[in-house]
């Protein structure tokens, strides 16, 4: 056998591992064919034979345990080994119920094998014994949550809060940002950081993202007004709804039907999607088509690409807060008047994000900033406290 640390050549009749070896590392298997077989006392059963493109030697890597099984070489081969780092770090980044699937599935696969070569089923370290249950628990709490968000949603409970957006020159409300909040019968407020995410990673994202839609509308028809100076409320869009090609048709529909002008509805698009340029350009295009702004949401935060931000044709940039917390810093303050500079030039509106004190609030007015957000403005309210400040 002919060892590297990037090729392994066995030929044909070499055993690559066999039984009860320790589990080093697992295989691609990229030419020839390789036989599978496990010992019942002294009668060999073959398990399978291997061929180019399978992985091989893969479960004991991943739940470090002996080999269940002898690997022998049926003709000449060439595989590539895989460090067992890389599928730590790949079930480390997991989703815990995709991890907690897949050890499960482990776990039954080995005791299916002991049974079938008459050992017994090797006992697993403590160490990975706790990591299995710490895996589990994790897995089926989030499986549970998800199922009593869709029956949250279902019961409409989850309840879309409006924060007020201040236009600083003439110290009026003028919109505000729409978010959704959920308060579980037994854990209480769920933080949206967890509930959108697990929203996000499912299709759920979708009906609850209509469902906002919906009260956003009502909102605004509640809120009434028309031209220029009518209230607006912002509604923040996530990466899979803007992947679904009929958005934009559903939310021109709920407007419509809602008697509700599209330009009073403006839709914020996370600055980490602006790397996905000839998506972002092509909605920002349909939606100025029907009406809508747009604005570039979380601007600074690490994503910002100047070189496509001149194509984007953004009505508004959303300066995040990081910035104006550290405003006292006369580095930050600097690149504070920069962006709003920047936004100038580019015909944009911007809204200062985190506003907390009446001297950030000074500051902004002097650099003509055109609006601000934050809990010095006021937080985020139910829909008819929020009406009341107009």
């Amino acid at each position: 056998m002919s060892l590297s640390s990037f090729r392994v050549e066995v030929s044909a009749g070499s055993v690559l591992f066999r039984q009860g070896d320790a589990p080093t590392s697992a295989f691609l298997l990229e030419q020839g064919e390789i036989e599978v077989t496990t010992r019942h006392g002294e009668e060999s059963r073959r398990l399978g034979v291997l061929v180019a493109g399978d992985l091989l030697g893969e479960m004991a890597v991943i739940d470090d345990s002996p080999r269940t099984a002898t690997a022998t070489a049926l003709t000449d081969c060439v595989l590539t080994p895989i460090d067992r780092t890389q599928f730590a770090e790949r079930l480390d980044d997991a989703d815990p119920v995709v991890r907690a699937l897949l050890l499960s599935q482990l776990t039954r696969y080995r005791s299916a094998l002991a049974q079938l070569s008459g050992q017994r089923e090797p006992a697993p370290s403590a160490q990975v014994r706790d990591a299995r249950a710490q895996d589990a628990a994790v897995a089926l709490d989030k499986i549970r949550l998800e199922s009593e968000l869709r029956e949250a949603l279902e019961r409409r409970e989850l309840e879309v809060r409006l924060q007020p957006i201040l236009e600083i020159s003439t110290n009026r409300v003028a919109g505000f940002e729409a978010l959704t909040r959920w308060t579980h019968p037994e854990r209480g407020p769920v933080s949206p950081a967890d509930f959108i995410k697990l929203a996000e990673e499912t299709s759920l994202i979708l009906p609850i993202g209509d469902y906002v839609l919906a009260e956003v509308c009502n909102a605004l028809r509640r809120i009434g007004g028309d031209g220029d100076a009518a209230p607006f409320v912002a509604l923040n869009v996530s990466g899979r709804q803007l992947d679904d090609p009929g958005l934009l048709d559903r939310f021109l529909a709920a407007l419509v039907a809602g008697g509700v002008a599209p330009r009073r509805l403006k839709i914020e698009i996370t600055e980490s999607l602006v790397l996905d340029y000839e998506r972002v350009s092509g909605i920002i295009a349909r939606c100025h088509g029907a009406g809508m702004k747009v604005a570039l949401d979380d601007f600074g935060t690490g994503y910002s690409n100047l070189g496509h931000l001149h194509k984007l044709e953004f009505d508004t940039l959303k300066m995040d807060q990081g910035f104006i917390r550290q405003m006292s810093d006369p580095r930050c303050y600097a690149i504070v008047r920069a962006i709003v500079g920047m936004a100038h030039s580019l015909d944009c509106d911007i809204v200062a994000e985190g506003v907390e004190t009446e001297l950030q609030l000074r500051q902004l007015r002097e650099l003509g900033c055109r609006y601000a957000q934050g809990w010095l403005i006021g937080k985020p309210l139910p829909v008819p406290e929020a009406l009341a400040l107009l």
